[in-house]
């Protein structure tokens, strides 16, 4: 563990204190904003949960852990931060952390955290001579850090020095190097909020334990994912850990939205005119790829609500409180919809992007979008890493990662997208085919307003494709709420 320097000496020579309670009216009283604190949200694996938090088949959350974790949202924000606003919010990178022989990521650590940072307020401007927009949002920091890509998965090009998420194995101290930037930067006082397994969080403190002398009386165990742990450090350097217990009993049952009213709307094709094409061997040149999966239906959808308004006035890479409102609802909406898929796949969320220069972020919307569906319908969950979103070629490495090579066929899958490359990978999978004077769709962007259209495509026997937007999720953005739904 490399030694900070700015507040090593000084801390050496400070009396550390401990303070540990359960919460509730004897409980500990929320965290100062005037200290610098890091707070520790232990969220469940399988190796460290309560019984019923975690699918033992897909290493994701259920329906009980996906419920602990819209509670847990509002015991942080309340009793923890007093309503404060995090200052960061960093979480597992999924891919780092594979479980069983299926080597699923773990999810659930930004499951775990994703409805707390949607209580949390941000503001950011459109560009630099833009006025500041204010949206319930909060960037999720989960990018890659450098040498902690795991194999098979795309190198970025570059390392995003501010929005790096936590690595479930630190070989290389890149968590202890973020931990130890955030206590060193100037003015650093606020909220720092952590969410890893059991194994991340218990080497995370114990090595902010030894920058104190070892002085500070760590938990020896996994307790359970109600209690929070948090290292406060007051403006003098004197640090104290201080421990929660929200002694939360969720439901086993999938989550019902609060206050819920009707959001349902029909298919109008008003955001996308209606298509449909297909691609048979034979008819008007068309040759069916040589590696072209067969028997396989992959649908196709954008993530939640991105920005308040449609003018796109926000932009942090999280979706938005609306957003939370279509996610938690995507198990209900397509129902009796869509075939059930065998699988769900999205980007992976530790991709990251600059904002015009402002701000760094990870792209975590898509996965955060349908990991409820995946959660309700105990779906196995994976990633889209071996290559960047933003590698050029993307629209068709996409179409190859999903129509050929037979990984797909005989499968349903549902797939969480980002909006303005869902056209173009649709028109490489056309283009693969072949044929003259076959249509193709517009390369226009996907509408910034519509989060509602499904495309489906179809691969049969023989491999001959179908394409179309006939269906959507029926989910009316217009009557969604602003805020996210509180539990």
């Amino acid at each position: 563990m490399k030694i900070i320097p700015v507040v090593y000496s000084l801390l050496l020579s400070l009396a550390l204190s401990l303070l540990s309670a359960c919460a509730g009216s004897s409980g500990p009283v929320a965290l100062s904003a005037d200290n610098i604190n890091l707070i520790f949200v232990v969220s469940p694996d399988l190796a460290h949960n309560v019984s019923g938090d975690v699918n033992q088949d897909t290493a994701n959350l259920s329906n009980q852990g996906l419920q602990r974790s819209l509670l847990m949202a509002s015991y942080l924000k309340q009793q923890v931060l007093g309503t404060q606003n995090a200052r960061a919010i960093h979480a597992l990178t999924p891919m780092t952390h594979l479980q069983t022989a299926n080597n699923y990521p773990d999810m659930a650590a930004l499951g775990y955290i994703q409805q707390f940072a949607l209580l949390n307020q941000i503001s950011l401007p459109v560009d630099k001579a833009a006025p500041p927009y204010t949206a319930n949002s909060y960037p999720l920091n989960a990018a890659y850090a450098p040498g902690s890509v795991p194999d098979g998965v795309a190198v970025p090009t570059s390392y995003c020095a501010d929005c790096k998420g936590l690595v479930f194995n630190d070989t290389k101290d890149n968590n202890a190097a973020l931990v130890s930037d955030i206590i060193n930067k100037p003015n650093a006082s606020g909220h720092y909020v952590f969410s890893a397994p059991w194994d991340t969080t218990s080497a995370m403190l114990a090595n902010i334990n030894k920058l104190y002398g070892s002085s500070l009386t760590l938990p020896t165990r996994y307790v359970d994912p109600n209690h929070v742990y948090a290292v406060s450090i007051n403006p003098s350097g004197s640090a104290s850990l201080v421990t929660y217990d929200s002694k939360l009993n969720p439901p086993a049952t999938y989550p019902v939205l609060p206050l819920h009213q009707s959001f349902s709307a029909s298919c109008t094709y008003t955001q996308q005119s209606y298509f449909s094409t297909a691609r048979a061997a034979g008819v008007d040149g068309a040759v069916v790829p040589a590696n072209s999966s067969t028997n396989q239906t992959i649908y196709i959808i954008r993530h939640a609500e991105a920005h308040p308004d449609t003018g796109m006035k926000f932009e942090d890479s999280n979706f938005v409180g609306a957003g939370q409102w279509r996610a938690l609802d995507l198990p209900n909406a397509l129902q009796n919809k869509i075939s059930r898929p065998d699988m769900v796949y999205s980007v992976d969320p530790a991709q990251w992007y600059s904002i015009s220069t402002i701000k760094n972020v990870s792209y975590v919307r898509p996965s955060l979008t349908v990991l409820p569906y995946a959660v309700a319908n105990n779906l196995p969950f994976f990633l889209v890493s071996s290559f960047s979103l933003f590698d050029p070629s993307q629209s068709q490495l996409t179409s190859d990662f999903f129509f050929t090579g037979g990984k797909f066929s005989n499968k349903t899958v549902l797939v969480a997208w980002e909006s303005g490359r869902i056209r173009p990978l649709i028109n490489a999978l056309l283009n693969s085919y072949g044929g003259s004077s076959l249509p193709l769709l517009s390369p226009t962007t996907w509408p910034s307003a519509d989060y509602d259209t499904i495309w489906t495509v179809k691969l049969d026997a023989r491999g001959n494709l179908t394409v179309d937007n006939a269906l959507c999720e029926g989910i009316d953005s217009a009557k969604l709420p602003v805020t996210a739904p509180q539990f």
